[in-house]
């Protein structure tokens, strides 16, 4: 049939001549069977041709009848089981197994696995009618061996319908009732398709149908840009690519697969939900990208995945890790003998099991470690193809490899027999660094390893140094071990160690998983406030302080100052109550980042005693670590689970997800990893930048159904500093300057030079740390420790002597470790006096005393908040679509030292923090309120509670007083008159303030009166 050139039946003809020159078969849309909805003569044949035994065993039994038994058997299980089970695992038939598709091996062994998956008829069928009730139409389906399992509805721009009308079509005009549509039986993913973009869905569900884009980006963003060889739809890639024969069957055996949650619906009662995954196009282009690559350079090669929040990181992981266990070279060897995944979270290690289990359909695959650093030993000697585990047992399997050695009545070292190993880090930034990762690399390097290092001693000409030649070439890159690094927000170093060139293998922009929806922008609606205060004296005394530590002490004086406290209370909780509660159909949440774990104690209970005074039905939940001694308040102290009521430290975020909690005030808690899709508001209360920046304020980046948007209120930060923090990862990170090696070895110059160790030091040190471990003994530490105690004796001496001399020694030994442990994992140094000098110097450093720290300030009683005024001074969105992103930079020269400053007058210090902050308070304003003081002060009733009660009472007898004192002077200051008589809030505040001056005055005055009797009595 001739269409129309620019017409919607030229659009399909395209596709369809594309797959059909590609490997599919035309499947005629007569031969559909609508009420079991399969293609019949089709499965039949198939069977027919690849299973003859078992077909002729069933013709046995059922004679004539074999067809319809078979197919009746087929699509009851199918019903059962679902389409993607059958297609994998077979069917049952009068106790035979018979299989619906044959998937490609990941070897070449086995001609007769080859030629059973060439047999696989993959057909292509346009304008099918599916429906028992009525003539409705699929563009185009495709079928794997009389299945279908693919609908594409496309839409043609040129006539004046886009993907939008595919959308409402397949949501309004697709019933999911029918027995093709039916979620897991039949269809397993549906593609709404023009020329431009691209969406798909797993599950029809009426007006309810989710989809979810499927487009490939365009210049860090949504969308898809234009055929670079100008021969093709911007969205030829689904059929040219993602749709194509070998890839469609290879989708239906390695990708797709069937995740069961266990949730809890609004009443927080756990229920299963089950979700059909289809990759998103960069998680299988990144998955895709990284196998071809590995089979094409083998073993060795560091892969970094730069993939934003939003990404679908755990599932790309799983899929990553069960293709590569299972990989084979052009050789058909076994690419790895284990892949390793290195994960902090409890989430991926049940999702990765269950999603394998699904793949491979037998248990033994997938290891998860957690019990101990012997289990991972056993799991490692086992070489158990997939092994989840964190980084932090790595240090003591080689003492358990060896004790298994020995149990097994064998002579062993502690190292593993050579094997090839990926690893799969959940998260590279926080794993690449350190110590625990160069023994990762020792652990899994094993036998090879050790036979480098002898190579290398060989060509040194020395002895008995194996383990100093060992622990050099551990920190390097090891033959036999690959590393698959994903983050969302690499520093420096990550792109260093394990990017090319400075870039990523692979690349999902936080730009484009914004513009795709599957996070949110949560700089959109971001306000900031202003606090304006003003300091005095309260004291005659004006001691002489540093101005630093001074200038902190005050700060923190006003962070924990409870009128401070309160102010940001009622603006938060209004703040909560009229806008963010309503939100998420009145179920969002919030979050307050608060600057310590004394703050977040004082937040907690400002926020629990304003929200019973005011009735709001909102419930808060406290996090911080450890217990929290109370400053004002002697033996006492708080821990978070006494201040949640019993809630323990693993059941907060459970509790927090419930209905019956609204608010997590957290310090250093929860700001990383933690997923709450209902979390919509975050009041922040201490300074962010960088990569803490972004990771923090991500937190309210997960999508929910009725989530539309975000807010933020913040306190501290400045706007372009939090956007700058964002701009760096908005469209990819961008490495900058390197750090220069030979500054390495100017410093080890520098150190050398200064005397606080001598040569025959470092000898002595390392002659007994890197001793031959047969011949290693507890009497070691004390050797080790006498070999450095005459450096820290110099030391010490230096820092009575010249303390800012012995700091910068202290920075310059600090700043040689930082970089050989960073510029050892990129250039391979085989240079033995710097392994020396590192590991001897790592040990001195944590034996040096620390610098006294000179005094501590509490300006409680020293100074006074005079003027205080909270005020919003911005609000909207803060825009990342312009403006220059920071480069990451390597690491600049670290520990230069402390430098104690010149001291100066408390006064003038305050001066300094009034002028830094500015006060918007009219001066009138403060002789207002001092003149209701000095009128309260000679009251004498007034006087004699101030003596003989403490001054939560006095309180009571000078609230009473305090009105009749404003009504008097009302003209004087009506501004502030009709807000003390209005607000309630305001009131309050401004009645503790007053009475605290005004007791404190009088109990001054009698202490006074008292010492002037008793020395006219002496």
């Amino acid at each position: 049939m001739n269409h129309p050139r620019h017409s919607e039946g030229a659009f399909e003809t395209v596709i369809e001549g594309a797959l059909l020159a590609n490997g599919y078969d035309h499947q005629p849309p007569e031969g559909f069977d609508r009420e079991r909805a399969i293609f019949p003569d089709a499965v039949l044949a198939f069977i027919r041709a690849t299973q003859p035994k078992e077909w002729k065993a069933l013709e046995a039994l059922h004679g004539e009848r074999t067809g319809v038994q078979v197919l009746g058997d087929l699509t009851k299980w199918m019903d059962r089981e679902g389409a993607l089970a059958t297609l994998r695992h077979g069917f049952k038939c009068y106790g035979k197994t018979l299989h619906i598709a044959f998937f490609k091996a990941a070897h070449e062994l086995n001609p007769e696995l080859e030629a059973r998956y060439a047999a696989n008829q993959v057909g292509v069928t346009r304008q099918l009618r599916y429906s028992k009730t009525s003539e409705k139409s699929l563009d185009v389906v495709l079928s794997v061996n009389g299945v279908p399992l693919v609908s594409v509805e496309l839409k043609n721009p040129m006539t004046g319908q886009t993907v939008e009308h595919a959308l409402r079509q397949y949501r309004n005009d697709r019933d999911p009732r029918e027995p093709i549509f039916e979620f897991k039986r039949r269809m397993l993913v549906h593609f709404a398709a023009d020329t431009e973009s691209v969406f798909m869905t797993t599950r029809l569900a009426g007006s309810a149908t989710y989809f979810l884009p499927f487009n490939k980006g365009c210049d860090g963003g949504a969308g898809n840009g234009p055929d670079p060889k100008g021969r093709a739809y911007r969205t030829a890639y689904l059929w040219e690519e993602v749709l194509q024969r070998d890839s469609l069957l290879d989708l239906l055996a390695r990708f797709i697969h069937l995740q069961v949650e266990e949730k809890r619906d609004d009443q927080g009662r756990k229920v299963k939900k089950e979700t059909l995954i289809f990759p998103r196009y960069h998680q299988l282009e990144a998955v895709r990208l990284l196998v071809d690559q590995t089979k094409r350079e083998g073993v060795g090669n560091n892969y970094l995945i730069e993939h934003s929040a939003g990404s679908g990181k755990s599932n790309t992981i799983g899929w990553l890790t069960h293709r590569l266990a299972s990989l084979h070279d052009d050789k058909n060897n076994r690419v790895f003998d284990s892949v390793i995944v290195i994960t902090d979270r409890v989430v991926l290690d049940k999702q990765l099991q269950d999603t394998i289990y699904q793949f491979e359909h037998k248990h033994g695959v997938v290891q998860k470690v957690e019990e101990s650093s012997r289990q991972l030993a056993e799991a490692l000697e086992s070489a158990v193809p997939i092994i989840i585990t964190t980084l932090q047992k790595f240090p003591f399997v080689s003492r358990q490899l060896a004790k298994l050695a020995e149990a097994r009545g064998e002579a062993g070292d502690g190292a593993l027999k050579a094997r090839k190993c990926a690893v799969v880090i959940d998260e590279a930034h926080s794993s690449q660094g350190g110590e625990t990762a160069t023994d990762l690399k020792e652990v899994l390097s094993g036998e090879g390893l050790r036979e480098e290092a002898a190579k290398y001693m060989a060509e040194n000409e020395e002895e008995d140094m194996d383990e100093l030649y060992r622990s050099m070439a551990k920190r390097g890159r090891q033959a036999n071990l690959s590393f698959f690094a994903f983050t969302a927000t690499p520093k420096h170093k990550t792109l260093k160690v394990f990017g090319r060139d400075g870039l990523p293998a692979h690349r999902y922009t936080m730009r484009q998983a914004i513009e795709e929806g599957f996070i949110l922008d949560v700089l959109k609606n971001y306000t900031t406030y202003a606090t304006y205060f003003r300091l005095l004296r309260a004291s005659e005394d004006d001691p002489n302080v540093e101005r630093k530590k001074a200038a902190r002490a005050l700060a923190r004086f006003l962070k924990l100052h409870p009128h401070n406290v309160a102010q940001k209370t009622e603006v938060m909780v209004e703040h909560f109550h009229a806008a963010t509660q309503h939100k998420i159909g009145g179920r969002a949440k919030a979050m307050v980042i608060t600057g310590s774990r004394l703050e977040a104690v004082r937040y907690k209970q400002s926020f629990d005693r304003y929200i019973k005074e005011k009735g709001y039905a909102i419930k808060s939940l406290v996090a911080f670590s450890g217990t929290v001694p109370d400053e004002k308040l002697q033996d006492v102290s708080y821990t978070e689970e006494g201040m949640n009521l019993g809630v323990r430290e693993k059941e907060l975020p459970e509790t927090f997800a419930t209905p019956e909690y609204q608010v997590l005030l957290v310090a250093e808690k929860y700001q990383t990893g933690f997923d709450q899709p209902l979390l919509h508001t975050m009041y922040i209360d201490r300074r962010l930048a960088g990569i803490q920046a972004v990771q923090t304020l991500s937190r309210l980046n997960r999508t929910h159904p009725l989530k539309e948007d975000t807010f933020i209120l913040d306190f501290i930060n400045d706007r372009d500093e939090i956007r700058q923090a964002f701009k760096t990862y908005f469209e990819g990170a961008e490495i900058g300057e390197d750090v220069d090696p030979t500054r390495m070895y100017e410093i080890k110059s520098e150190l050398d030079a200064d005397g606080l160790y001598e040569p025959a030091d470092i000898e002595r040190f390392c002659a007994v740390y890197f001793k031959p471990r047969q011949r290693q003994s507890p009497n070691d530490h004390q050797l080790m420790n006498a070999a450095l105690d005459p450096c820290v004796t110099r030391f010490k001496d230096l820092l009575g002597e010249s303390p800012d001399e012995a700091e910068l020694r202290r920075g310059k030994m600090t700043a040689f470790c930082s970089l050989y442990g960073f510029l050892s994992q990129i250039i391979p140094y085989q240079d033995s006096d710097l392994e020396r000098l590192y590991v001897f110097l790592r040990h001195l450093i944590t034996k040096l005393p620390k610098r006294g720290s000179g005094p501590s300030y509490q300006f409680d009683d020293e100074i006074r908040l005079e003027y205080y005024r909270l005020q919003k001074i911005s609000e909207g969105s803060i825009s990342l679509s312009s403006g220059e992103a920071a480069r990451l930079d390597g690491p600049a020269e670290v520990g230069s030292g402390t430098l104690h400053e010149e001291p100066v007058p408390l006064s003038r210090l305050i001066d300094v923090v009034n002028d830094r902050f500015g006060t918007d308070f009219n001066q009138a304003d403060q002789l207002f309120f001092d003149q209701i003081i000095e009128a309260a002060i000679s009251d004498t009733a007034l006087k004699q509670a101030a003596a003989v009660n403490p001054g939560d009472k006095f309180e009571l007898v000078f609230k009473n007083l305090l009105e009749a004192l404003f009504v008097e002077r009302m003209d004087q200051n009506e501004e502030i008159f009709a807000r003390f008589m209005n607000d309630k809030s305001f009131q309050k505040v401004v009645t503790g303030w007053l009475s605290e001056q005004a007791y404190e005055k009088l109990r001054r005055v009698a202490d006074t009166a008292q010492v002037a009797t008793v020395d006219l009595d002496s």
